[in-house]
């Protein structure tokens, strides 16, 4: 069963936590991440790309010239893709990018993703994330309380308004309820924060 400190708002140790065997210390399974990270990015595309074909270009329903006797290379219409201002050939028309996974296997993808912070020592349990103000400097005051050496994702239970507001200016953090957890914010952020309730909320929804 892995095991993490637990730090209180001063960044002290103040006890040791176990976590849940079947959501922290799954054995990582790289591509089922690799598949929920791009569903996750496919359905976010919005896919309204658009150009003209020949059919769609303004113009074009008569003929350059005559067929014969210019000297030039015989023309039937100006919307051809040959010609400046024509249809576009092969281009993007709108589509929907989304695909499917089941939500099994999108679940067991995050209880991988977890297991791999714990794995590395990227997981940071706290008592409670509580500011004495909703400003950034008091955010920057409680990360560099902890063993937070890069980016970080603060998950926590519900939002929280002021919490949000102190970390908004720092684009190394981002604030993320457990609710939204997914396996790209994991996965671009380098260290995990949460409070204790944080691992009891994701424990209910994704233990086995």
């Amino acid at each position: 069963m892995p095991q993490v400190s637990v730090y209180n708002t001063l960044g002290e140790t103040v006890r040791s936590l176990d976590l849940d065997e079947s959501v922290f210390g799954a054995e990582p399974n790289v591509p089922l991440m690799h598949q929920a990270l791009v569903r996750q990015k496919a359905n976010a595309r919005l896919g309204t790309a658009e150009t003209k074909t020949r059919g769609k270009v303004a113009g074009g329903s008569a003929k350059p010239w005559a067929q014969k006797g210019t000297g030039r290379a015989r023309q039937g219409t100006s919307s051809s893709p040959l010609w400046k201002g024509g249809g576009i050939l092969y281009g993007p028309h709108p589509r929907k990018y989304t695909q499917d996974m089941p939500r099994q296997a999108r679940r067991a993808a995050l209880r991988s993703a977890l297991s791999t912070k714990v794995a590395e020592g990227h997981l940071i349990v706290v008592e409670e994330v509580k500011l004495a103000s909703p400003k950034t400097k008091e955010m920057v005051a409680f990360l560099g309380a902890l063993p937070v050496e890069a980016s970080a994702l603060v998950i926590l239970p519900a939002l929280d308004e002021e919490i949000m507001r102190a970390a908004r200016n720092l684009p190394a953090v981002k604030i993320l309820q457990a609710s939204l957890l997914n396996v790209a914010d994991l996965m671009d952020y380098d260290f995990v924060v949460m409070p204790e309730a944080t691992v009891e909320a994701i424990t209910e929804t994704f233990g086995l």
